[in-house]
């Protein structure tokens, strides 16, 4: 290795982008950071729910990581193949590299094998949406079933705002009395962090006729005969299913020894691992917060500020503090927000604020400020 202290940052998602950034204006280029990712874009999570609704395509909401440029940081395209946490050594398809410090950040995978008939009937994954979109934009009229496969999933309010954005293509179709929508969660509410989000999720289902079925999993699909096959053996049947995979690891970290129930356990508060100099954040990590973007971002801050202290021996730096905000698509073109707190009484808490267009004009805003910050990007 160099004199100069080396970051290896593994994913770059929320959580990897962030973290570079912010040890690039530390540092200006006195540290040597290696971001490693396998694709050659970012994607908003959220995009991929405008994507299968036909409000934009994939072209237009992937952020090439070639745009990516921060002094101090080599943006390289490769797949992880091995992790030593003892040694803090990785490899890739694109050879290995010695660390001062690894953060792994490689988000969770889709395992779509997982449940039976999935294949072809998930809309989480982008690409999953993009296939999707164009039989959504055709399809005729009838059972529509939004399901889950499993949790913790990414993104908790995503289903709920599928089944809602679903109910206003329906109606601008002029499909909705030819349709019925159905949506089967494991939760018993949508968003369990949050009465009072739920209840107004719930209220919504009502007024719109959607039927909420709750504390089940999608077990299996049967296409052949339209009928998605719950954990508790019960059936529902359909003529459109999109599906919510179940999610895991990255294989590479499993395989890494590093797991413990499928994610890799941290401490909360400043997302170490039991190996010296290494870290996890975001969605690989078990942290006690949602799988979500902004919890990930606000992760890799709290990584940032401990590597940065630690090279400049200047204290622990700082512990995150298990707060976030997620905006909930309610249609007829309004957005509410919950702002939940996680780590810091009893038991979570989170407000809702109402669905408004104003908020739509934040959430708008939220991507907009990231996009200047990580791409460049007006």
């Amino acid at each position: 290795m160099s004199n100069a202290p080396r970051v290896v940052i593994l994913g770059a998602g929320f959580a990897g982008l962030e973290l570079a950034t912010r040890l690039s204006e530390a540092f200006a280029g006195g540290v040597v950071v290696d971001l490693i990712d396998e694709a050659d874009a970012f994607v908003f999570g959220y995009s991929k729910l405008d994507v299968l609704f036909g409000r934009t395509h994939l072209d237009a909401v992937r952020l090439p990581y070639a745009k990516f440029a921060k002094p101090g940081v080599t943006w390289r395209q490769e797949r992880v193949t091995a992790i030593d946490a003892h040694a803090r050594t990785v490899t890739t398809s694109g050879g290995s590299y010695e660390a001062d410090y690894v953060v792994i950040a490689l988000g969770a995978d889709y395992d779509i094998d997982a449940t039976p008939g999935l294949a072809g009937n998930e809309f989480y994954s982008v690409e999953g949406a993009a296939r999707l979109a164009p039989v959504v934009d055709s399809f005729p009229g009838g059972r529509v079933l939004v399901g889950v496969c499993g949790a913790p999933y990414k993104c908790p309010p995503a289903p709920s705002e599928c089944v809602l954005m679903m109910h206003d293509h329906l109606v601008k179709r002029g499909l909705l009395e030819a349709s019925e929508i159905t949506f089967a969660i494991p939760f018993e509410i949508p968003i369990p962090p949050s009465p009072d989000t739920s209840e107004a999720l719930m209220t919504a289902f009502a007024e719109r006729g959607i039927r909420f079925v709750s504390g089940v999993r999608v077990a299996r699909l049967e296409d052949d005969r339209g009928v998605c096959v719950l954990d508790d053996g019960s059936e529902l049947e359909y003529d459109l299913f999109l599906g919510v995979p179940r999610h895991h690891a990255a294989q590479v970290v499993i395989d890494s020894g590093l797991t413990e129930e499928g994610y890799i356990k941290v401490a909360s508060r400043t997302l170490e691992t039991g190996f010296p100099g290494v870290y996890a954040c975001g969605d690989v990590a078990t942290v006690g917060v949602p799988k979500a973007g902004v919890f990930s971002e606000g992760q890799a801050a709290t990584v940032a500020d401990a590597i940065i202290a630690a090279i400049r021996g200047d204290g622990d730096g700082a512990r995150y503090g298990g707060t976030g905000s997620c905006y909930i698509e309610f249609g007829g073109d309004r957005i509410g927000r919950i702002d939940v707190d996680f780590l810091n009484g009893p038991k979570p808490i989170g407000v809702f604020r109402a669905p408004s267009v104003e908020l739509r004009a934040e959430k708008i805003e939220f991507g907009a400020r990231r996009r200047a910050r990580w791409f460049g990007l007006a």
